[in-house]
């Protein structure tokens, strides 16, 4: 599917599915260290006679209200929810909307919801923490961990010349099965189980790409194999083991086979036609076993944040790995949109207001949609949707509404990056 710059075309059954993997919303570079959270007795009065901190940190919240309003309101989508921390704000979440257009019960930002591929940076979490104790190289074949899987197809792919830093940076020039799937009708694939190797042997009789970054979930269905190689254990066992339990993700998990998610939760809704101003039909069962490591998992917003948080913060990585993941390669604009980079499992993107933010997006093709990012100054963010903006004016307000979180006011911490 074609991006451009002001967002994307208003997507049709199989352009909407195709989100499932291709549309990633994001952020990016240099950050510093994510700060603790904050509390009521950091909002002091300014003595210099600029505004009191619960004067900015209020002003902040009613932006990025403001800005999901934006979304039910006026591009109907039907339930919007964030949770935003702030070094000198705290933490806090808003919601708009509804989280089921059938009983009409309100949104939160407690449900849990399906992040797409937000689940690809938990994946290139665990690799470099592999790379780290020294079971896997970011610069060796995927041949040496995976024997033979990438041969053949008729379109000359090779595993030999394939590294594993080409897979988590989408640099590998392997097609994403996703495009494919979204040929086939719906409930032909909806509820069925998929197998990665089986997805995998999918893309190999695909063409490849045109381009030389082209973001594939094929790559990180490899790194999944290559993370069970050498561990002895499948990556949703890894990742829960390493990072969920961990931090005290208790509403993030791998549904399996499941096509229901557990708890309490946000539906999802999707255009099932090509047909214009098509009603949306409710997608929140689906089976995710074809995202696999590059799309599976469900979680919360405030999961979703505490993750990249962790990430930033030095929790989950050493600061050489980390710096390995913030190594970027100019994303292809009509994918994401200018000026956006991609390092392993991150999006790189500039700021309006100046610096950068890093994380990563995700949809998932019943129509829930996540972001879950951390920028300058330490404000970080995480957002659920409950169907995916359907016009280039929609998309674009979603994307200000990452703009407002950290371009809004903080008093004396300007959403600045300093040297």
């Amino acid at each position: 599917m074609k991006r451009s710059s002001a967002g994307t075309r208003r997507p049709g059954r199989c352009a909407a599915l195709l989100a499932t993997a291709s549309v990633v919303l994001a952020l990016a570079a240099p950050v510093a260290e994510a700060a603790g959270t904050g509390g009521p007795g950091a909002e002091t009065a300014d003595t210099a006679g600029r505004p009191s901190g619960s004067d900015v940190c209020a002003a902040a919240r009613s932006s990025l209200a403001a800005s999901l309003d934006t979304l039910v309101t006026r591009h109907g989508i039907p339930g919007v929810a964030a949770e935003l921390t702030d070094p000198r704000c705290g933490r806090w979440d808003t919601a708009r909307g509804v989280a089921d257009r059938k009983t009409g019960r309100p949104m939160r930002a407690e449900d849990r919801f399906r992040i797409g591929s937000v689940t690809k940076t938990f994946t290139a979490t665990v690799v470099l923490q592999l790379v780290a104790e020294g079971r896997i190289a970011l610069d060796a074949p995927v041949e040496r961990y995976l024997p033979g899987l990438i041969r053949g197809g008729g379109h000359g792919y090779d595993g030999r010349t394939i590294t594993v830093r080409q897979l988590l940076q989408h640099t590998s020039g392997l097609p994403d099965y996703t495009a494919a799937l979204v040929q086939l009708p719906v409930e032909q694939w909806r509820f069925r189980h998929a197998e990665p190797r089986e997805l995998i042997a999918t893309a190999l009789k695909m063409p490849p790409p045109e381009k030389k970054w082209h973001y594939s979930t094929t790559n990180y269905l490899l790194a999944g194999l290559i993370v069970e190689k050498v561990t002895g254990h499948g990556v949703e066992s890894e990742v829960t083991r390493r990072i969920l339990r961990p931090l005290g993700l208790r509403d993030t998990y791998w549904p399996g086979d499941s096509t229901r998610i557990r708890g309490s939760h946000s539906h999802s809704y999707f255009s099932a036609t090509d047909e214009p101003d098509a009603p949306l039909a409710d997608g929140t069962e689906w089976n995710m076993t074809f995202g696999g490591a590059g799309g599976a998992l469900v979680s919360t917003p405030a999961d979703v944040n505490r993750f990249f948080r962790a990430l930033f913060g030095g929790k989950l990585l050493p600061a050489r790995q980390l710096a390995e993941m913030k190594r970027t390669v100019p994303a292809d604009p009509d994918r994401l949109w200018p000026g956006a980079r991609y390092g392993l499992g991150l999006i790189a993107s500039p700021l309006e207001c100046g610096g950068w933010w890093w994380g990563h997006g995700g949809t998932v093709p019943g129509g829930h949609r996540a972001l879950g990012a951390v920028g300058p100054g330490g404000r970080s963010i995480a957002l659920a949707l409950t169907a995916v903006p359907s016009t280039e004016q929609a998309e674009a307000d979603y994307r200000a509404t990452a703009e407002t979180a950290f371009c809004a006011p903080t008093g004396d911490h300007q959403l600045k990056e300093t040297s």
